[in-house]
């Protein structure tokens, strides 16, 4: 799936999530709502989030210690190892994880 419609499709269902979640029987109020959730400059959700920048650098180390699963063949990027030893749940519970490539 292309990111800008995960993003568009993600931005909506929680939109329409959030706006019936409150059940806000007041027009201005519930508008008032909306109109911040789905506002392009100054909304919930302002980005662009994401940003890739090439070429990814392979992972060093022992990555392969926080996984059972992964190919003999198979090296990570290093961004990939990372999350992998955060959301690993091999020998701890698994950490929240946002990555930066910079």
């Amino acid at each position: 799936m292309r990111p800008t419609i995960a993003a568009d499709t993600l931005r909506r269902t929680l939109t329409q999530y959030l706006t019936t979640t409150f059940g806000l029987t007041e027009d201005g109020v519930r508008q008032g709502l909306e109109g911040f959730l789905s506002h392009p400059e100054q909304g919930i959700f302002r980005g662009p989030y994401l940003r890739i920048r090439t070429p990814f650098r392979p992972a060093e180390g022992d990555w392969r210690a926080h996984l059972d699963w992964a190919p003999a063949d198979f090296t990570p990027y290093l961004h990939q190892a990372n999350a992998f030893a955060r959301l690993s749940t091999k020998r701890k519970p698994a950490e929240p994880y946002v990555f930066s490539l910079s």
